[in-house]
């Protein structure tokens, strides 16, 4: 079978990213209005579908274009040499695209303003080392998933991203992409615009701490497989 076209991979990495913010932004949304102000109910409610959906995308894309969804990963895999600087970008575009418009389509589809800009701010230390302990986790689910278990990666990641929903500070963005999505609602889930640099910065650490601690880790493994 021949590989998967750039453009049905690109097509693939939108839609992937689109609806994995419309399910962050979304069930955020439907949290915050159901939940009555029980924050704690309001975060289970956010964290489920998240981890559920994140399952399917990436098991029905995957074989189409790797489902990254997630600018970080695709970092990495450029860094080892799985695509190339112009396919990178051409995916961090696609990604951020596609997360833009999973937000407006979640707020188009509880009766918000389509365009509203996020003004939860976000920011301190603990929340920057949380995001790049997100991601270093989130590499860990996938090259430890893909050394031992490639039929599981999905799960791993969606069971990954519900934990870290919780045992971090930052509830766990862990992906450039999901955050410029969420400046775009004012909701449970967004983050203010200035917020932002400061998370995409700390998850391109975890990225390249992770890359350097999973290689590593898994190396004596991928040598005797």
């Amino acid at each position: 079978m021949s590989a998967p076209s750039l453009p049905r991979a690109l097509a693939a990495e939108t839609l992937g990213t689109a609806f994995l913010v419309a399910t962050v932004v979304g069930s955020g949304i439907m949290a915050e209005r159901l939940a009555d102000g029980n924050v704690a109910l309001a975060l289970l409610c956010n964290t489920i579908p998240t981890g559920a959906i994140l399952v399917v995308l990436i098991t029905i894309l995957g074989p189409v274009s790797g489902a990254h969804f997630n600018p970080a990963v695709s970092v990495v895999f450029a860094l080892l040499r799985q695509m190339s600087g112009a396919k990178l970008i051409a995916y961090c575009l696609a990604q951020c695209a596609g997360a833009c418009a999973g937000a407006l389509l979640a707020n188009v589809m509880f009766g918000l303003p389509m365009l509203e800009w996020s003004t939860k701010v976000r920011t301190g230390s603990g929340l920057w080392l949380s995001e790049a302990v997100a991601v270093v986790m989130l590499l860990g689910a996938i090259f430890g998933g893909l050394t031992h278990a490639p039929k599981v990666v999905p799960v791993l990641v969606g069971l990954t991203i519900t934990a870290t929903y919780w045992f971090t500070a930052s509830t766990s963005f862990a992906n450039p992409a999901v955050t410029f999505g969420r400046m775009f609602s004012e909701s449970f889930a967004g983050i203010a615009p200035s917020s932002a640099p400061a998370f995409v910065l700390a998850q391109i650490a975890g990225a390249l701490l992770g890359l350097l601690l999973w290689r590593w880790l898994f190396r004596q493994e991928r040598n005797a497989a």
